[in-house]
Parts: structure tokens; sequence; C-alpha cells
């Protein structure tokens, strides 16, 4: 890879910063973490112990299900926009090369959550925080 392209992705992100990026504004604005413990146990994830592999981060695909929801996505096009979306990236937390969640994943994680009423509680939870303005 050639160096310079390392420098113009860093240069690239804080531009995005520079001009605004809203999803900066809604990080600093809402504790994400503070959902980790409804969502783990709304999911019901075992310890592991069986194998398999790891599920993507709770709170990641939480975030995941907040900007698809924002911009009304099917689970096909919000895999496309989180590869897509250098800002996406960095909201989830994510880097180039990163494995992320396909389609399969999304519905999968969103149908749990919904099952077990976990969906309509962290929701709820996160409207309360009322519309984030930026700064």
């Amino acid at each position: 890879m050639d160096p310079k392209s390392l420098f113009s992705l860093s240069d690239h992100l804080e531009a995005l910063s520079k001009d605004g990026d809203p999803l900066e504004v809604l990080q600093r604005a809402v504790d994400f973490e503070y959902f980790r413990a409804w969502l783990v146990e709304g999911l019901g994830y075992g310890d592991g112990s069986k194998g398999g592999r790891p599920p993507f981060d709770a709170v990641m695909m939480f975030k995941a299900l907040i900007l698809q929801a924002q911009h009304n996505l099917s689970d096909a096009r919000m895999e496309f926009m989180i590869r897509d979306r250098l800002s996406w990236l960095r909201f989830l937390g994510l880097a180039l090369g990163d494995r992320t969640p396909d389609e399969n994943t999304i519905r999968h994680f969103r149908n749990r959550l919904t099952e077990t009423g976990t969906l309509k509680r962290v929701m709820k939870a996160f409207d309360c925080n009322g519309p984030i303005e930026a700064a």
C-alpha cells in the first residue's frame, strides 16, 4: 500500500470532522455503552464454549440499527453502506479491511432483539435522549 494513501485516509477523516460529521456529534451526545447490558441480555449469547465465529459487538450492531432506521435502508443496502461510508465505519468503530456485518447478520440481530422485546426497550431509551443538534 502506498504510504501516501494512509495519510490521505487520515486527512479525509479529519476533513469530515472539521466539516461537522453529525455521527461524531451523535457519538459525543449518546453514551452507547449504557445499552450494552440490555443488548447482551436480550441477545442471550452463550459463553462461546461451543465454538463458532464470535458475534459482532452488540453496541456496534445497535449503532448500525440506528443508522439503518435513520436512513430507512434495507438490510442488503445497509450491508453495502457500512462498507462504503468512511464516516459510518468510524462511527461503528470499524477500520478499512475489518469484517463487517452482512445483511443476514443485521437481520438476525434485529430479529433476536425484537423477539426478546429488547429492541423496543433500547430504542425507547435511545429516543428519550431527545433530538440531537449539531454543536
